[in-house]
């Protein structure tokens, strides 16, 4: 371990960073009134008891009233951030981790009717889709003013005791003036890369006027927006030497792409299914040009790709941002030799389209994250052994099978199938989204090592269950997928024998879905790259409204190269059959008595599912608790299972998909928040 590159320190000006591992700029929309109040700094601080070197707050801490948070940005431009962030600084520096953070002007980025209802700006009053502004072109005035205002909010932050901070300018104000996409301008601010570079050296000058010439002060920039209208390679290199050579920048933390709708931001942040490290190289090239220390994180998800990241020269710190929103602890595992250890993250993104659609980041399989407060991410023993039996391995079941192995009882799991998975099992057979077996892999290795026992082809009875003598049963059967009410829909086909290859149609197929997650519209991908025609039909107003913007990237691109129709807004009535085929009627929400007619060779539903909750209702009357949780508790502190039943001999939970038709996370956070109290 002392000779592996990743464990190496590193120096940057006057701060030694103690390895190579960082955690780029992200907000998790932690923040409340744009404060990093506790619960963003648990998050922080939970990185740096696992080793990292460096986390760098903020994606982007906004520096002007004028630009107001997108997603729970921390408001720089306000003093009382100030005793938060050295709290932040202060528990983070205790665990040996350096500390910075990232301040913007989000320009076109963000919205004009939200916080005080101020104009948004940027360079060009050029649209950016994906927040839907019609921007401002920035005064002279305007300039001037937001210059200041970069001073003084680095002012705070080194007030608040952080180590540095760098500049966002890809897709942000700053970048705006360097784009030929967003600056039209032809005064002084436009024009020339000498002129487009003006605001950048005005911030830099007024903020090292502020700080000191020994703060740190890097940059977030994009290179190559990798778009013909854009800023190109060439310009964005020569950018970057330009900020190497003039010596008021400490690093280069380097990007490459666009970000101003989805399907740009998923080329910038690839998701599963994408390529590993794909601007890697591009970030070596760089540093070799300039000489900066270089900085860069997308998609770097797994050490070997880090490791060679370092070792082979490309990269001066590597940022594994989402895998550390996986496992905080990566650093501390690969210090100990336990990379097998390390929670990987499989891409799904759940974390990002979260920020994004509003709420806060959390990892689709790691359910403590962003609940330190109350969810531990190492798992305390149990004052009393006992018995556990755990009903079904999807990935509830597997969790709540870990749970109760870390916490030390002797636990069994009991699976009908010949392996574990559940619907993740199912949901791999889409090519795009295989790394999600990750999610199960990690957890049968998890399960051999705390010596679980794990019984496949065992289709569980209450007398299965009770020949065990449990203390505790959890029921993690899941579901079954149930149709849409409608006339004939016996006549359909599920989205979940299309995704599993039982059946193949061919020809006409509308797609019904109902469920607005990944089923429906991963079973109309497939058809159509299989060749049928597809139409994909839903009630909503939009299309998959349980799928974030990264997410419903690619579907999209399937389904536009394949000429798919995409029909929002039509609810399902009824299907008849027609001579070799079948006759679908389509009514609207919206226009009730209206009726639409497809004729078409098979009909696809997809409506959630149902719990298959049989052996819950078997085992009901002898638990302890008759089912019942007490939510308040849950929720808060003390023992969830109220005693109802003196004479039971279990207690008994029903968790995940058994319950009610949600998604992964919802399932692991059931398990583990069950699990921490048996």
């Amino acid at each position: 371990m002392r000779n592996d590159p990743l464990l190496q320190p590193y120096r940057l000006k006057h701060l030694v960073l103690k390895n190579r591992l960082m955690s780029t700029a992200h907000e998790p929309a932690y923040s409340e009134d744009g404060m990093p109040t506790d619960r963003y700094r648990l998050y922080h601080r939970e990185k740096a008891k696992g080793g990292i070197a460096l986390t760098m707050t903020a994606g982007s801490a906004v520096v002007s009233p004028d630009s107001p948070e997108a997603f729970g940005n921390l408001h720089a431009y306000k003093d009382e951030i100030v005793p938060w962030l050295r709290r932040l600084a202060d528990d983070c520096h205790d665990e040996g981790c350096a500390v910075m953070i990232q301040i913007t002007h989000l320009g076109r980025r963000t919205g004009w009717n939200k916080a005080d209802w101020l104009p948004v700006l940027s360079a060009s009053p050029v649209r950016e889709a994906a927040h839907r502004a019609f921007p401002k072109q920035a005064e002279d005035w305007d300039i001037t003013r937001i210059v200041a205002d970069y001073a003084a909010a680095a002012q705070r932050m080194q007030a608040a005791g952080l180590d540095g901070i760098e500049f966002e300018a890809y897709g942000h104000f700053m970048d705006s003036f360097w784009s030929p996409a967003t600056n039209r301008r032809e005064d002084e601010w436009g024009g020339s890369l000498d002129n487009r570079l003006r605001f950048t050296w005005a911030v830099i000058d007024a903020v090292r006027a502020a700080t000191g010439p020994e703060f740190i002060v890097g940059i977030r920039m994009v290179a190559d927006e990798d778009w013909d209208k854009g800023l190109s390679r060439a310009e964005g290199v020569e950018i970057a030497q330009r900020i190497a050579a003039s010596g008021k920048f400490d690093f280069i933390n380097l990007i490459r792409g666009h970000i101003d709708s989805d399907a740009a931001l998923t080329g910038v942040i690839p998701i599963q299914g994408m390529a590993s490290a794909p601007h890697l190289d591009f970030a070596g090239e760089v540093r070799a040009a300039t000489g900066v220390p270089m900085f860069h994180a997308a998609r770097i998800p797994d050490v070997a790709t880090a490791r060679h990241a370092i070792a082979s020269g490309k990269l001066d710190m590597v940022g594994m941002t989402r895998a550390h929103i996986a496992d905080p602890h990566i650093a501390a595992k690969v210090a100990a030799g336990l990379e097998d250890r390390i929670r990987p993250c499989v891409g799904a993104t759940y974390c990002l389209d979260r920020i994004y659609e509003g709420g806060g980041a959390l990892c689709i399989h790691n359910a403590a994250t962003g609940r330190e407060a109350k969810m531990p991410h190492v798992i305390a023993r149990a004052p009393v052994p006992r018995r556990v039996v755990v009903v079904g391995a999807g990935p509830a079941g597997l969790e709540a099978a870990r749970v109760a192995g870390e916490r030390g009882h002797s636990v069994t799991v009991l699976e009908a199938a010949a392996q574990a998975g559940g619907q993740v099992g199912l949901l791999v057979q889409n090519p795009r989204r295989r790394e999600m077996i990750g999610i199960i892999d990690w957890r049968l290795a998890e399960l051999e090592r705390l010596g679980v026992e794990l019984r496949f082809n065992s289709y569980a009875e209450a007398e299965d269950v009770l020949a065990l003598a449990p203390d505790m049963v959890v029921v993690a059967t899941g579901g079954l997928p149930q149709s849409p009410e409608a006339e004939g829909v016996e006549l359909a086909i599920s989205s979940w024998d299309v995704i599993s290859g039982a059946v193949k149609p061919q020809g006409r197929v509308l797609v019904y879905d109902d469920g607005g997650a990944h089923a429906g519209i991963t079973a109309a991908e497939m058809l159509a790259r299989a060749g049928a025609e597809v139409e994909l039909v839903t009630p909503e107003r939009m299309l998959s409204p349980d799928i974030g913007g990264m997410n419903v990237v690619p579907y999209l691109k399937a389904l536009h190269e394949t000429g798919t129709r995409i029909t929002p807004a039509l609810r399902l009535a009824a299907i008849r059959r027609e001579g070799n085929g079948l006759l679908a009627l389509l009514g609207s929400d919206f226009a009730p008595g209206s009726v639409q007619e497809r004729r078409v060779d098979h009909v696809v539903v997809e409506h959630g599912t149902s719990p298959l909750d049989d052996l819950y209702f078997a085992l009901k009357p002898g638990s302890r608790n008759l089912g019942a949780v007490d939510y308040t508790a849950l929720i808060g502190e003390g023992e969830v299972l109220p005693l109802v039943n003196p004479a039971g001999s279990y207690g008994l939970y029903r968790i995940g998909d058994a319950v009610q038709a949600r998604n992964i996370h919802a399932g692991i956070y059931e398990a583990l928040r069950f699990g921490i109290r048996w």
